[in-house]
Order: structure tokens, then sequence, then C-alpha cells
């Protein structure tokens, strides 16, 4: 059964155009405000009532704010070397398969903190574990310096 309706594709751009036309119209007519009664209590910027004014002295609440950061986990990794295989090579490895890496035996390890290099350090043995001792912290500015490379 039929209501008479055609089912006929419904155009996005006729919905914007009219949206458009009904932004127009209402710009062009300014609104009629009512004007404040002296029951109606007068508004105030939401800024005001949600953020207090900033003071110049020092922060109070600097150690409360670092405390709170200081117990997220983050992922502390070690490199010890770096290489590209092709897939075929990849699937032709076996136990006992040995890979080249480019690191050089002897050379220090890249320390690196959620992905990002922080400092480099040599391999330790310390009661039967591997640590890594730190030998050069990476700088801020030598950071931004190898990300721009």
């Amino acid at each position: 059964m039929t209501d008479g309706k055609e089912d006929k594709p419904v155009d996005p751009m006729d919905d914007w155009a009219s949206a458009l036309a009904e932004q127009t119209s209402a710009e062009a007519e300014p609104a009629a405000t009512p004007a404040p009664t002296a029951a109606s209590p007068v508004a105030t910027p939401a800024a005001a009532a949600v953020f207090p004014p900033l003071a110049q002295d020092a922060p109070t609440g600097f150690h409360n704010d670092i405390g709170m950061i200081l117990d997220i986990p983050v992922q502390l990794t070690v490199e010890l070397g770096r290489t590209k295989v092709p897939i075929k090579n990849l699937l032709q490895l076996a136990q006992g398969s040995v890979v080249e890496l480019d690191g050089l035996a002897g050379e220090p390890m890249d320390v690196l903190v959620n992905g990002y290099l922080i400092a480099q350090g040599e391999v330790v043995v310390v009661n039967d574990k591997f640590g890594i001792r730190l030998t050069d912290i990476i700088t801020p500015s030598e950071r931004i310096r190898k990300l721009n490379k």
C-alpha cells in the first residue's frame, strides 16, 4: 500500500540550503529579547563564575599537581639495534637464526621512554640480570634537533 507519497532520494544539499536560508532570515530579523525585569537575576559571565582570578605569587598547588603524575606508568625501552628485512627473509627465520643489527658491539644503547630517546647507556649485569648504566642523558634541545633530522 502506498499513501500517495513518492519515495525520492533525499538530497543533502537541500537540507543545507534550507538551513542556510533559515540562518540568513534569522540574522536579518533581530530577535526580540525581553527586557530584564526586577525579578530576573542579572546575568554574569560564565568565565567569572567558573575560573577564579590567577594570583601573581608562587603556585601553592605545584607539589600536589606534580604528585598526581608521578605514579603514571611509562614504557621504558632499551634498544640494542635496528634493521630492515624483507618479509621473505622474515618468514625464513627459525630457532638459531642470527639477525644482523645496525648497532656495533660495544656501542651505547638507546634508552627510550614512550618511544622518545632520552638517554644512552651501556649494558651491565647485576645479580644475573641485565641492566643499563646511563652514560649520556639527552637534553631537550638535543631531542628536538634529532626529531628534525
